[in-house]
């Protein structure tokens, strides 16, 4: 028999510590700032050189795996993982806690990498499965625990949140150039080793420094009852069934079997998982009608970003192979290795968040939530356009290494226009009922993201990069225009939710 867990009584439930020795914020935060950096650190390594290990021949060290079917296969990898981070974020809220969490996610992780140094396919996959598995359970809950050494009054705590998100930053600007040392030096399984070294190093962190967390994370936020069981038998069995139905459609439409029906299946289920989502809250009674008016304004939001990380996960997979055949990488002489541009973006996320936070405060946040998804939006869509005219301009040759230099970048700007203001705007709309779910449902939105590109790139074989590029730059900047149109009507609605906000607030 099942049980909620036993909370501790208070006079033997250590506190979450409060103090002031970690650049002013509490020591804890130098755990979890230290875990989360090392975890990037492998997550990013292993993504940087994981294209190039799909389809390198199996005479280089590769599986062999055709190039369309490869990069489809990363970017589905994306969707596994911001599928699961909605699993380990229920899994921790309503079972096991985030602490918890985040360490078996570390050790599957970890066991995952270990698993890709091993020279066979199968260990391969079993590998990659392993490492969406990890992160799914650890991506949600680290960043969870790091909002808990806070009171929600606590002033530090937004300047805790851009410290903590510095590490991710530093992990992931690193990885692709060590990572990358090792595998020119020893090969792929060297490159794998190094990550799974990192991921090692993030749990010595984390375990080291747990008594630096106090009861942080210690039990799940609302643990299932006894009254839960039927619930959660249904939704268990609708859950298997809708897996069950991915696949045989899968199967079916491709009549094979094999990665193209993973491939599909999880694409289906990705878009499938925001269209149920968000039926289960426009039909509950437990949303008024100005909650569904509310919601209604945050569909084009969603979808908008949808759009904004199909183009911008490509990172990993056509970009990379962008930069491996058709971008020129010899500089004053050095040859510059394909993953080291992979490091581009946290680069320019370090440098130019300061810059961002200064001109939203100078403009009094301006312009709105809506424009700025907008803009994003724009510049991710532009990158893609210019990227398809430096490919048409080189011809048969490559371009030089400023151009995918600039694509990052473009991309980058964008990112920091939707990217962190997205959680704020999904929290404001999302009805009162399904205010703690609002993470789960932002994660469906690069999940989809990442099924649409790894559609594409199956569906697009053998079509040139210019073709490629253009055609998708062009249509994502269809919506990109609509949200500008909606931006006035989309606002309204956010204003009406701050307000409604407040007033919970202070009731409360």
């Amino acid at each position: 028999m099942t049980s909620a867990p036993v909370q501790p009584s208070p006079e033997h439930q250590p506190p979450v510590p409060r103090d002031h020795a970690f650049f002013g914020h509490p020591l804890g935060l130098f755990t979890l700032f230290n875990t989360e950096l090392w975890e990037r650190f492998s997550y990013y390594g292993m993504r940087a050189i994981l294209l190039f290990y799909l389809t390198a021949s199996v005479e280089d060290g590769g599986l062999g795996i055709a190039s369309s079917t490869g990069g489809a296969l990363v970017a589905i990898y994306g969707t596994a993982v911001y599928l699961l981070s909605v699993v380990g974020g229920w899994l921790a809220d309503r079972v096991m806690g985030a602490r918890r969490a985040t360490l078996y996610g570390g050790v599957v992780i970890a066991a995952g990498h270990v698993l890709l140094t091993i020279p066979s396919a199968g260990f391969s996959f079993a590998g990659i499965a392993c490492v969406a598995v990890g992160t799914g359970l650890l991506k949600p809950n680290v960043s969870t625990m790091v909002g808990e050494l806070y009171d929600r009054e606590d002033p530090r705590r937004s300047s805790g949140f851009s410290i903590f998100y510095m590490g991710i930053n530093i992990g992931s600007f690193a990885a692709p150039f060590v990572v990358g040392a090792a595998r020119a030096w020893g090969g792929f399984h060297a490159g794998f080793a190094v990550a799974a070294i990192g991921m090692a190093i993030a749990l010595v962190f984390f375990v080291a420094g747990r008594r630096l967390l106090g009861h942080a994370g210690d039990q799940p936020g609302n643990p299932l009852t006894r009254a839960d069981r039927p619930a959660l038998a249904r939704t268990g069995a609708l859950v298997l069934l809708a897996v069950g139905l991915a696949v045989l459609l899968a199967s079916w439409v491709s009549g094979e079997s094999g990665l193209g029906v993973l491939i599909d299946a999880l694409s289906y289920l990705a878009f499938a998982a925001p269209i149920a989502y968000f039926l289960v809250m426009f039909r509950s009674p437990r949303v008024s009608a100005h909650e569904r008016s509310r919601l209604t304004a945050y569909v084009p939001l969603f979808l908008t970003a949808v759009a904004f990380w199909m183009i911008f996960e490509q990172a990993a997979s056509t970009l990379a192979a962008f930069a491996e055949n058709s971008t020129d990488r010899t500089v004053f002489g050095w040859t510059i290795a394909p993953e080291v541009f992979q490091s581009v973006n946290p680069a320019g996320i370090v440098l130019l968040s300061p810059v961002f936070a200064w001109i939203w405060y100078k403009t009094d946040n301006r312009p709105s939530t809506a424009v700025k998804f907008a803009i994003g939006l724009t510049m991710a869509a532009s990158s893609f356009l210019f990227l398809s005219a430096a490919s048409a301009i080189a011809g048969d040759g490559k371009s030089p290494a400023w151009v995918l230099v600039l694509t990052y970048v473009m991309q980058t700007l964008g990112e920091l226009c939707l990217s962190p203001i997205g959680l704020a705007a999904t929290t404001l709309l999302a009805p009162e009922a399904f205010r703690s779910q609002a993470m789960a449902l932002w994660f469906l939105a690069p999940a989809a993201g990442n099924a649409i590109t790894a559609q594409l790139l199956t569906a697009t074989e053998g079509v040139s990069e210019t073709a490629y590029f253009g055609w998708i730059g062009a249509i994502a900047m269809i919506p990109a225009l609509a949200m500008f149109a909606l931006a006035p009507w989309v606002t309204r609605h956010i204003k009406a939710g701050a307000e409604s906000t407040r007033e919970a607030e202070l009731q409360s």
